[in-house]
């Protein structure tokens, strides 16, 4: 573990779960599983098997500083880097990069969203471990691909070369962005196309040098800075010049473009939980299907009610449920949103009407 190290990415707003997730505290902090622990919380102990606490860093925005103390107070402070403004994937992993090289160039890391589930969390672990060890002696770049259980159009796929390399990994033949129905249920047939996590391993030189050969303006900004990355005029150049950085995925900036892309099959219990309706279909149900996340679940009554997932906040609220089918209820202190599962990708679009109808008090 001595060169191991993990960046979490902890700057989204996770707008497809609102109401529970909120501009000012979104769902990676949230406790959205109903377990006691936030999903950056729960990211943050699993990979405690894979790098020492002082080779965790966790990359987000700026205004989320004190509520990632909070859910993680023994953090490092240096490990916490703000992004001034949201760019995207490609400047946030860059900037990790970076930190991290000049700490240690023989380093080799991991990056992950942090708010994905994994159930399998030890073939995860042994997983990550044989990706890191490999890198370490390798310029390739490694993405995580999640073997498909059924068609699904909200994912990304690798389209990848079955027969492997180097034992448990396989070229990359290309990269495909969320498809339509046919196709993803083409991809699911066909055997040779995961889902794309958006979990990465890789050297930090060997993702310098890529981000030099193909994102040229990233990673001159960031050779610019001479100084430690925690110093004070280096926060204040990232500040006032983050916002001049490509906003673009590491997706399109690298993954895409690079010919050193290799991938590994995982069956690891993944889901994103990106929307309520992903969230449902992991969490635990009763024999009628209905999911409830509440504090006290014995205050709400479901009767001749099929499919729903309802989040309770009020623990001392009485909430009685009756012939309601698929159905999304979420009860938060200042919003109650009652709304078709199967319209839940209309969400997002909802809560910009919102916005623009009673302003930002409700996102």
């Amino acid at each position: 573990m001595e060169n191991n190290y993990v960046v979490i990415m902890a700057g989204g707003i996770g707008s497809r779960f609102w109401p529970a997730s909120r501009t000012a505290k979104p769902k990676q902090f949230l406790d959205i599983l109903g377990n006691g622990k936030s999903l950056l919380r729960q990211t943050y102990e699993r990979f405690l098997t894979i790098a020492p606490p002082n080779q965790i860093l966790i990359v987000t925005h700026e205004d989320y500083a004190e509520l990632v103390r909070n859910e993680i107070p023994e953090m490092d402070s240096n490990h916490i880097l703000l992004e001034p403004q949201r760019q995207n994937t490609a400047p946030c992993i860059a900037y990790a990069a970076y930190k991290i090289y000049r700490e240690n160039p023989k380093a080799q890391f991991v990056v992950a969203p942090s708010d994905h589930l994994i159930l399998k969390e030890e073939i995860f672990t042994e997983q990550i471990k044989t990706c890191l060890a490999y890198v370490a002696s390798s310029s390739k770049l490694i993405t995580l691909g999640i073997e498909p259980t059924h068609p699904n159009t909200g994912y990304g796929y690798i389209h990848f070369d079955k027969n492997p390399v180097d034992g448990a990994f396989h070229n990359v033949r290309s990269f495909t962005e969320k498809p339509n129905w046919e196709k993803a249920v083409a991809f699911l047939a066909d055997g040779a196309y995961l889902w794309n996590a958006g979990i990465f391993i890789w050297s930090a030189q060997s993702i310098i040098q890529n981000f030099n050969r193909y994102c040229p303006e990233i990673s001159y900004f960031f050779d610019q800075i001479k100084t430690d990355f925690n110093a004070a005029e280096t926060i204040q150049l990232i500040r006032s010049n983050y916002h001049n950085l490509p906003s673009i995925s590491v997706d399109y900036a690298i993954m895409e473009k690079s010919a050193d892309i290799l991938t590994m099959p995982a069956n690891i219990g993944w889901s994103d939980i990106g929307t309520w309706a992903a969230l449902h279909e992991v969490m635990n149900k009763d024999v009628d299907q209905n999911g409830l996340l509440s504090t006290n679940p014995d205050l709400c009554q479901m009767t001749a009610s099929k499919g729903n997932l309802v989040r309770q906040v009020n623990p001392k609220k009485l909430t009685i449920i009756d012939g309601l089918e698929n159905y999304l209820v979420v009860d938060e202190k200042d919003v109650l949103l009652i709304y078709p599962i199967q319209k839940e990708q209309e969400i997002k679009t909802l809560l910009k009407q919102i916005e623009l109808e009673k302003g930002s008090q409700y996102s």
